[in-house]
């Protein structure tokens, strides 16, 4: 596969981490030929993102990537407590029948999750391949890297930049980006106390700063620090352990010793938004398309529903299956959803900030925290959960189609099961559910082979006679606005099959 010999893909993923390999596995699922090139040798235990929310956890479960086995049902809604700019009184919720609001795990036990069903599903997975250039040709793209063996040569139909926030496909394809320049300077890093309960676990604000700290079995402790004086003179500058401790001693106010350093690193509240997440053949996720302060743990789910939004599409164009202008839906979709991210990152951010001028304002939006329980206003937008499509067809806003459905129970003929269950395998859902129903069967004969159509009793839960979703579990149409025809012909192409999710 080196030099004379050209790999050939119909996608080729760039990067390897969380992102990057939940992109190979759903392609690599809906039988798409992927390669994915990463630089690292191996999965980092590089202690990173641990968040994973509502709406990223629903997505998940609904294409069968959620980890564990099965998804845990809540009987009810359920809740988990969060916080909001380090302010304790938030509450995430999700509604009955769906996966509990937030998944904590590891982000290097989510990239080593997806990447086991990524090469389960068929996908080259090559390691130690550093990118070094990405050219868009006539009906391909061709991706350069350098290997443990040589230079490689990659002919794709499509790549996927998932490689970072200083990513070189966004990069070599020339997609520009809107900035904003730190202005607060932050610590990270793993390190072993002289005194265990000198930093108690959880959020500590003092007139200086924030320290974040969580302790680990091992014994060591896990440390974040924010400094709002001001951003650091070089961002670049690998931090040491004797900045940290002075760092840690002079937000908390008194000298914190601590040794055994690991993980040392530093971040800011730099953001970056691409003002394209498409260009030509070529497609950004995650970090490399969108970056923030990292507050409040959305950037990874924000990166995990890039992915789940675009695999799906991508897999139809590549299959021949997809309506002309279906994949520039992506950048439609997804980059409104980042730039709402980075402005309440933002807004978080202002209230973490130093100054007595700030507390009469932390006090009132601590009892606003407390209020929010009843409509769940923040608690939706900081999980994704607030998220509307704009219509695919061009009808009216409002209404049910471009919102999220929710699981309900189904009785089939079949027998019991539920829409999570009937998303498992990637297809676009038709769900039947009135008497008068048939028409809309007839209507989308000509779709049958891309199509999972599903006849239910009717139910309250779901109270249409008919509704089309897609595979993300977002309403496409429903009866009342444009025919259902149009609305089919809006993403796919009629007459095609698709092979579904394996």
């Amino acid at each position: 596969m080196q030099g004379e010999h050209p790999v050939r893909a119909q996608v080729v993923v760039v990067g390897g981490g969380p992102v990057g390999m939940l992109v190979a596995a759903e392609l690599a699922g809906y039988g798409v030929d992927t390669v994915l090139l990463e630089s690292r040798a191996e999965v980092s235990g590089q202690p990173k993102a641990t968040t994973l929310h509502a709406r990223a956890v629903q997505t998940l479960a609904r294409r069968g990537h959620l980890p564990g086995d099965g998804y845990p049902y809540t009987g009810g809604a359920a809740e988990s407590p969060f916080h909001f700019a380090g302010l304790p009184g938030l509450v995430i919720t999700a509604p009955a029948r769906e996966p509990e609001p937030i998944l904590k795990c590891p982000q290097a036990e989510l990239e080593r999750h997806f990447g086991a069903r990524a090469r389960a599903a068929g996908a080259r997975v090559l390691r130690e391949h550093r990118v070094t250039e990405v050219v868009q040709e006539d009906g391909g793209v061709r991706v350069m890297a350098e290997g443990p063996e040589g230079s490689v040569v990659c002919f794709a139909e499509y790549v996927v930049g998932a490689d970072g926030a200083r990513s070189t496909v966004r990069d070599r394809v020339g997609i520009a980006s809107d900035t904003h320049p730190a202005t607060v300077s932050a610590l990270m890093g793993t390190v072993t106390l002289a005194q265990p309960d000198a930093l108690a676990k959880g959020w500590h604000r003092t007139p200086r700063g924030w320290i974040v700290a969580k302790h680990d079995a091992g014994g060591s402790t896990h440390i974040r620090t924010l400094n709002c004086t001001g951003a650091h003179a070089d961002r670049q500058l690998p931090p040491t352990l004797e900045e940290l401790r002075q760092e840690v001693s002079w937000i908390a106010g008194r000298d914190i010793a601590m040794d055994a350093p690991r993980w040392l690193s530093r971040f800011s509240d730099f953001a970056r938004l691409a003002r394209s997440y498409r260009a030509g053949r070529v497609f950004l996720v995650g970090d490399a398309a969108h970056v923030h302060f990292p507050i409040g743990g959305q950037g990874l789910s924000a990166g995990v529903l890039d992915a789940l939004n675009l695999g799906w599409k991508l897999a139809l164009a590549v299959h021949g299956s997809a309506d002309a202008g279906l994949l520039d839906t992506y950048d439609l979709e997804r980059r409104p959803v980042a730039r709402k991210v980075i402005e309440q990152t933002q807004a978080q951010l202002a209230l973490m900030r130093s100054g007595p001028e700030l507390d009469a304002l932390r006090g009132v939006f601590t009892g606003i925290l407390s209020a929010d329980r009843a409509h769940g206003h923040l608690g939706d937008m900081i999980s994704a959960q607030d998220t509307v499509l704009p219509d695919r067809t061009g009808g009216p806003s409002g209404g049910a189609t471009g919102t999220f459905l929710r699981n309900a129970v189904l009785s089939t003929a079949d027998g019991e099961t539920d829409v999570m269950g009937l998303l498992r395998e990637g297809r676009p859902l038709l769900l039947l559910l009135g008497e008068e129903s048939d028409g809309h069967r007839e209507a989308a004969r000509g779709w049958e082979g891309i199509l999972n159509v599903v006849r239910a009793r009717p139910t309250a839960e779901v109270p249409y006679e008919a509704l089309l979703v897609r595979p993300d579990g977002y309403i496409a149409w429903v009866p009342g606005g444009h025919d259902l025809r149009q609305a089919l012909s809006a993403y796919f192409v009629e007459g095609a099959v698709s092979a579904g999710h394996r």
